[in-house]
């Protein structure tokens, strides 16, 4: 059994989260009110935070949060390589390990993002992952890049068309019923899917991730701390994080036979070995889909099914909760919640386990996190209702 399982636990949670342009406040302002909501939830001292950490190029420097939050001091600040949500996981692993060797005792993982001061994300990614080879060619955004792999993965691998829809689908159905959703009480059609408007072929709108202001956090303790807070503990099971080899400044794996993948499958293998547990055992999944193709590979490389079997196991009625065999983005994902760099994806990863999610999957002990696909590093965890052993 590896270092972290069971040992650290997620005591509360924090979103805030408001459409694009309607922020009421600066992006810092929503980032501690979300850290604040975090320690109400668990009845933690916001004064007793004493550790940071965060991914994807976040611009709220943690020893700037300390006078508004009035801690007494700041013993650990982080952030995980790799500008875009593959890191989501990885910066809980990084908070992880700091409690675990006593360099902190209480830290926030987060993510803030108001576009009205920092800015676009997709002009932040194409800083990173677009470098001036790729924008010689004529990739200029993400959903370029990401169309490549998506139809790579349709015409070489055979994967049917129908199972991003089934994905999209799946992400509305679930955000329809989550009063914080953007799509709270949406429809979706067929009909609407695909009369939308080509992004990048083959995405259409609706099948791209949406862009939202606000902020996102959870607080993270030992587990023997955890237990004489408000709530019920999540623990943490497990972290993997890296990238495969062949990656390297294009940004692009040379494997052939991987370029359709999320860039997942050595990470996956990492999470599997380090947990004991294998993709059965997991009750319910956070895939970040940043594109609805992306998650189809990011679950193809988690290995719950393969590219011949994906179109019979990626189904809508699979991909629902409470019955299906793999309820994904349960509070609606990138795609149906709403869109803050996937930091409302690990929030969604706690209330799911604790029985708070507008989607309860009955019974569910596990849950996988899976950052964002594609990304120059990608990261997973797992997320427990008990501690193993």
């Amino acid at each position: 059994m590896n270092g972290i399982a069971g040992r650290v636990a997620a005591a509360g949670t924090g979103l805030r989260q408001f459409k694009r342009g309607t922020s009421p406040q600066p992006e810092r302002g929503v980032l501690i009110g979300a850290i604040l909501d975090a320690c109400a939830d668990a009845g933690f001292e916001p004064s007793e935070i004493d550790g940071f950490t965060t991914y994807g190029d976040d611009n709220n420097e943690p020893v700037r949060l300390m006078p508004d939050l009035g801690m007494k001091e700041l013993r650990w600040s982080s952030s995980v390589f790799g500008g875009g949500g593959g890191g989501i996981a990885g910066a809980i692993g990084q908070a992880a390990g700091a409690i675990l060797t006593g360099q902190a005792t209480a830290i926030i993982v987060y993510r803030a993002l108001v576009q009205g001061n920092s800015g676009r994300l997709s002009q932040a990614v194409m800083a990173h992952h677009l470098n001036s080879h790729m924008v010689g060619a004529g990739l200029v955004s993400p959903a370029q890049m990401c169309a490549l792999r998506a139809n790579r993965m349709f015409d070489y691998y055979g994967v049917p068309k129908q199972v991003a829809e089934d994905v999209v689908r799946a992400c509305y159905y679930h955000g329809s019923r989550n009063p914080d959703a953007v799509t709270y009480g949406a429809e979706f059609s067929h009909e609407a899917y695909e009369g939308s408007r080509y992004i990048a072929e083959p995405f259409h709108l609706l099948d791209c991730s949406r862009e939202n202001d606000g902020a996102g956090a959870i607080l993270l303790v030992s587990a023997e701390r955890a237990r004489d807070l408000k709530k019920k503990p999540v623990y943490v099971l497990g972290v993997a994080q890296g990238a495969a080899m062949g990656w390297g400044d294009l940004l692009e794996n040379d494997d052939d036979d991987q370029y359709a993948t999320a860039g997942f499958k050595s990470v996956a293998q990492h999470l599997w070995r380090q947990t004991g547990l294998k993709p059965a055992d997991i009750d319910v999944a956070q895939v970040y889909e940043n594109f609805s193709a992306q998650a189809i590979a990011s679950i193809v490389d988690h290995g719950f099914c393969s590219w011949e079997e994906a179109g019979d196991f990626i189904r809508f009625e699979n991909l629902i909760a409470p019955t299906g065999k793999l309820p994904i983005n349960t509070s609606g994902g990138n795609i149906g919640q709403g869109f803050i760099h996937g930091v409302g994806m690990m929030v969604e990863c706690v209330h799911q386990l604790r029985g708070e999610s507008s989607n309860p999957v009955p019974d569910a002990k596990t849950c996988l996190l899976a950052g964002g696909p594609g990304a120059p590093i990608v990261s997973s965890a797992i997320f427990g209702t008990e501690r193993p052993g």
